[in-house]
């Protein structure tokens, strides 16, 4: 058993050798897909690495697709940020193929729209015509398939992503890219152990542009061209989560994860950081019910901030959540800080998940 959970562990830390001698990079490539999904997870502050077990694991954790309680899950969650001007939905399904196998599918988007379009309210003689302006939207999709499976080994599981992602920003430019994530889970009594690596082999964007939209003429005057580079990276992230659960009363129970979380785009205002690499920690507690009612608690998004006597302070973002599950269905809220505490910006994520089983199919594990 130990031979065969080393063997496993060698190859999930064998893919952390991207991480190790990558150049640097632009930092917040395709950050749409680090905001995280499921209010469950944004009440925890998103540390979830290593217990999640229903249809965001196929965003989470890909391994933790085989822990589905039920043969199929379905799920969504709607989010407005920055007082509803973008707009944040996912959409997701997973089912057990059989007793070791499960897959998963899930779509993200992340978009402003009607955003005013001014490059053309100013005519060739200099004069504004406001009905020159017209609308477009900027929006962020990702198509995500996921595969799970059981290990030999007891209590081990692990998946991979296979990821399309494509951008646009109205008529002007249009990206299409690809890339692969890689996860792995263990349990053992009442801990839990996870990991993932997303963008393994490290992501591009292959970026197309509309010169023609781009360029704005003012009175025989030519700017804003299109960029020369074409080609966008995201070099890989790894996180890292270990879960306590406990009973703590009679029908009340109690889970504790934290993760950590490793950027190798170069030097953040991490709590760790270095010229490679930032470590940030997240830390979530959950208290439920029967099953039935949960309460969450999460913090993270460290930053260390310099102020302007040069003094650092330690900004970090709070988060809290509800959940309601009966029967087959659950669903759940969290209010998120996404701004500094002295000027919070709150913002309110719903998420919906309904699981059942279909006829003829075998639910042991």
């Amino acid at each position: 058993m130990y031979c065969e959970m080393y063997r496993y562990l060698v190859l999930f830390f064998i893919a952390l050798q991207p991480l190790l001698g990558i150049a640097q990079t632009a930092k917040y490539s395709n950050e749409f897909l680090s905001l995280g999904i499921g209010a469950k997870a944004f009440g925890m502050a998103n540390a979830t690495v290593a217990h999640i077990d229903d249809v965001t694991a196929g965003y989470w954790n890909p391994a933790g697709l085989s822990s589905l309680k039920n043969n199929y899950e379905l799920g969504a969650m709607h989010a407005e940020y920055f007082t509803g001007i973008a707009k944040y939905d996912y959409m997701g399904g997973a089912m057990r193929m059989d007793s070791t196998q499960h897959l998963g599918a899930s779509i993200i988007r992340f978009g402003v729209d009607n955003i005013p379009n001014t490059t053309e309210l100013i005519d060739n003689q200099g004069n504004i015509d406001y009905d020159r302006i017209s609308y477009f939207s900027a929006a962020d999709y990702a198509f995500i398939l996921s595969y799970s499976r059981k290990a030999p080994v007891k209590n081990l599981y692990y998946g991979g992503n296979a990821k399309i992602i494509h951008r646009s920003i109205g008529n002007f430019a249009t990206a299409w890219g690809f890339g692969l994530d890689i996860g792995m889970q263990y349990s053992m009594g009442k801990w839990q152990f996870g990991g993932t690596i997303r963008d393994v082999t490290t992501t591009f964007n292959a970026w197309s542009y509309n010169e023609d939209k781009l360029k704005i003429e003012v009175q025989d005057s030519t700017f804003n061209f299109a960029p020369e580079n074409n080609i966008e990276l995201t070099l890989p992230k790894l996180t890292l989560g270990a879960a306590y659960q406990i009973p703590i009363a009679q029908k009340i129970e109690a889970l504790f994860e934290l993760n950590l979380n490793v950027l190798s785009d170069g030097r953040r205002h991490s709590l760790i950081t270095s010229e490679i690499f930032s470590v940030n920690p997240r830390l979530g507690a959950e208290l439920n019910y029967n099953q039935l009612i949960y309460l969450r608690l999460g913090v993270g998004n460290f930053q260390t901030i310099q102020g302007m006597d040069n003094n650092n302070t330690i900004n970090y973002q709070p988060n809290i959540g509800v959940g309601i599950y009966y029967k087959d269905i659950s669903l759940d809220y969290s209010l998120t800080d996404l701004g500094d505490q002295s000027i919070a910006l709150y913002s309110n994520i719903f998420s919906l998940r309904y699981s059942f089983d279909g006829a003829g199919h075998n639910t042991s594990q």
